[in-house]
Formats: structure tokens, C-alpha cells, sequence
């Protein structure tokens, strides 16, 4: 017997792997610093919670439309307005288990075998697995720090070809947590619209923005044209600490929410009814969770950007947006340690993890294998220990 040739070829997830290796440990009694982190440390806020179980006590426990209840829907359309100033109907809306879904519906509704999407690297580690369970190929095109991790359109043209279909954004940056300006923006979606190419725009980090220079525009917003051909993802896990409630969201052209809806249909139908409930709570209630939660993030950010960047041999770009800070371990390489070349990432975050008690994720998988990444969605006693441990490290060998 053997399995689908599909199926050999996907990877899987990074973070997830080391985020359960360090919860493995940590289970055991070993102190373990986890940066690999891919979710907010707070508390879901109680009136969402309290939502929830309302629900619960109502019996709000039974299927719902497929692309989730009106009401919900209705709140996200409200939200895109007066938000991000792009108008949806409802039926326009579908929401899934979180945005990785909502990535894959759009992949599989857009792609036929072998479509081409353009994925900037460094990129989220499931976009390239995505696009090739929808059937497609992803086409890398490599950023450099000197742009801050931002493609330019030179780069586009030169990535194009007759098979390109789609191009994945994302703004903030997972794991760059960099952010593309409002001319960065119009020249992808001329692109775009030149070249007669999707856009899926991945959005779910855009309430975590640090500098009073900068806000998320969602690239949708600028012209028909573009709106058109931009399936925008969102959902609430990074904004309103929700990752286990599994909320994400596409707001795209009628043809190609309808092509979503379909797809979701036959998969897993409705997202959790309960959670729906929680969601709309989220999208309704009062927002100074967010703005608390974000504040306490920048703090963090200030403190360990600061202090990897004051560590020997490692570099850094101080992040504009999302929990992630994406350091150059590349003058690490070259040397011998614990009887062990380092070559990459992987090398480094090895070492760190057994010889050091830190959890980074190293980010060959994220077309990166010189850098890893460290999450500040931890508590600030933790991100002084974890990188106290880091100066060790590098200090002792190198």
C-alpha cells in the first residue's frame, strides 16, 4: 500500500513541531523558555468567554449555515467597513476554522494543477504546503533585508509567467513582522490587475501594529479593480487571543465566495456553533482588550530587540507589526560546537534547545535557513531569561 504522492510531499508544520517539543519537555519538569509561540500568552477577554457560554446554556449547539450565521457574517462586514474601508454583503462572507482553512478554501477555489502563486520569502511556513494540497506550485521570490524582507516589482515581473495565478501578501509579516506602505500596496495591486492575478491577502496580524507612522491597509481597499481580484483573510486568533477557538474568515467577490462556500461544504461545513457565538462577542463588544494587549506587546518588543541586537554575531530589524523578531544567526555559520558544524538555523536552534533550555524555530522552512525566529508572546520574565540563555550561548562559543 502506498500513500498519495500528495501526501509524501507535504511537510509538516515547523512551529508546531517545536512548539509540541517544548511542551514536551516542559511537561517533564524542564525549564524551558518556548519561543516558538505562534499565539498571543493573554487570556481570552471574559465577555467572549461569557458569549460562549451563554451559547452553551441556550443551545446554540446545532448546525448553522454553512459559511456561519448571518449575524456573525453581518458583524464582519461591519467590521471591513469601518475598518478597512471595503464593502462586503454577507453572502460575500465565509467563515472558517481559522485562517489556515480559509487559505486553503481560496487556494482551492482559485487553482487549477499546476497554477503558479507567487509567495515572497521569508514566508509563513503552511503557504507553500497549501498551495500544493490545492494543486498548484509555489514560485518563491526572495526578499532581502536591505527592503526590509519587501518584495519589489521587479522581482514580481521577473517571477511571472504564463501559469501564475495568484500572489500570497501578507501584511504584518509572519515572520518578518514587517509592513507594506500604502505605495507598496498600489504597486502590487497594479501588478496584479496587469497581469490578470489573485491576491490573497492574508490580514490576520493587522491589529498588531507598533508605530504611530504606520496602519494596516488592506489592499482590497484601493480600487474596484483590485478588489475584485483579492480574497482578504482574517480572523480573530491573533487579535483577540482566540487560537483554540478556531475563527477565521474570506471576504472576496460573489463568484468567488460562492466557489469558498461550496468547497467548505463538503469539508467540514460550519465552523464550531459555540465559537461563532464567542466571535460575534468579539467583533461586537468593547475592543480595549486589543488595545491593552498591544501595548504590552510593544513593550516587549522594545526590550528584546534591544537586547538581541546588543548580542555579538546576531542581527535584527526591529518589526513594525505582528509578535515575531526574525534574527540573522548567519555569522554563527562556519563554526564547530558540541561536535556539531553549524550550517543553519536548524543547527543553532538544536543546541539552543537541548544544550540551553530555549525553543526558537528556526526558519529553513520559511525560505530562511540562515535566521531564526523568536516570539515575544511570552511573559517578560521568560523573554529576560530566554535571552539571557541566547547571550550565553553565543557568548560561550563564539
Amino acid at each position: 500500500m502506498k500513500l498519495s504522492k500528495k501526501a509524501v510531499q507535504i511537510k509538516t508544520s515547523e512551529t508546531l513541531s517545536i512548539s509540541a517539543e517544548a511542551k514536551r519537555l516542559i511537561g517533564e519538569g524542564v525549564d524551558v523558555v518556548d519561543f516558538g509561540a505562534g499565539e498571543p500568552d493573554f487570556d481570552t477577554p471574559a465577555h467572549i468567554k461569557k458569549a460562549a457560554v451563554s451559547a452553551i446554556n441556550d443551545n446554540f449547539t446545532r448546525y448553522t449555515n454553512g459559511s456561519g450565521v448571518k449575524e456573525l457574517r453581518e458583524a464582519i462586514c461591519k467590521k471591513l467597513k469601518k475598518e478597512n474601508n471595503i464593502e462586503y454583503n454577507y453572502n460575500q462572507i465565509v467563515v472558517s476554522n481559522g485562517s489556515k482553512q480559509a487559505i486553503l478554501n481560496a487556494c482551492i477555489a482559485l487553482l487549477n494543477h499546476k497554477d503558479e502563486v507567487l509567495i515572497p520569502s521569508p514566508y509563513w511556513v503552511s503557504y507553500p504546503e497549501i498551495v500544493r494540497i490545492a494543486g498548484g506550485v509555489p514560485v518563491f521570490i526572495e526578499t532581502h533585508m536591505k527592503n526590509c524582507f519587501k518584495v519589489t516589482r521587479e522581482q514580481l515581473e521577473n517571477a511571472l509567467t504564463k501559469k501564475t495565478k495568484a500572489l500570497i501578501l501578507n501584511s504584518p509579516s509572519n515572520p518578518t513582522g514587517m509592513v507594506y506602505s500604502l505605495d507598496e500596496l498600489k504597486m502590487i495591486a497594479d501588478f496584479a490587475i496587469k497581469n490578470d492575478i489573485f491576491v490573497i491577502s492574508d490580514e490576520i496580524y493587522e491589529k498588531l501594529i507598533y508605530s504611530r507612522q504606520l496602519k494596516h491597509i488592506s489592499i482590497a481597499s484601493l480600487n474596484s479593480d483590485i478588489y475584485n481580484r483579492t480574497i482578504v483573510v482574517n480572523g480573530l486568533s491573533k487579535s483577540h487571543a482566540m487560537t483554540g477557538w478556531r475563527v477565521g474568515y474570506t471576504a472576496a467577490n460573489i463568484d468567488v465566495s460562492k466557489a469558498i462556500e461550496g468547497i467548505q461544504s463538503h469539508s467540514t461545513s460550519n465552523i464550531n456553533s459555540v465559537a461563532q457565538m464567542a466571535a460575534l462577542a468579539a467583533l461586537t463588544g468593547e475592543q480595549k482588550c486589543v488595545d491593552d494587549m498591544v501595548r504590552e506587546f510593544k513593550i516587549r518588543r522594545d526590550y528584546i530587540s534591544q537586547r538581541i541586537s546588543d548580542i555579538p554575531l546576531l542581527s535584527t530589524l526591529i518589526p513594525k507589526g505582528a509578535f515575531y523578531l526574525f534574527v540573522d544567526i548567519s555569522k554563527l555559520c562556519g563554526n564547530k560546537i558540541f561536535e556539531q558544524y553549524i550550517e543553519n538555523a536548524k543547527n543553532v536552534s538544536d543546541i539552543l534547545l537541548d544544550k540551553y533550555k530555549v525553543a526558537v524555530v528556526p526558519c529553513d522552512n520559511f525560505g530562511a535557513d540562515k535566521y531564526i525566529r523568536i516570539s515575544y508572546a511570552v511573559s517578560m520574565e521568560n523573554i529576560v531569561k530566554g535571552i539571557n540563555r541566547i547571550e550565553k550561548f553565543v557568548k560561550e562559543n563564539f
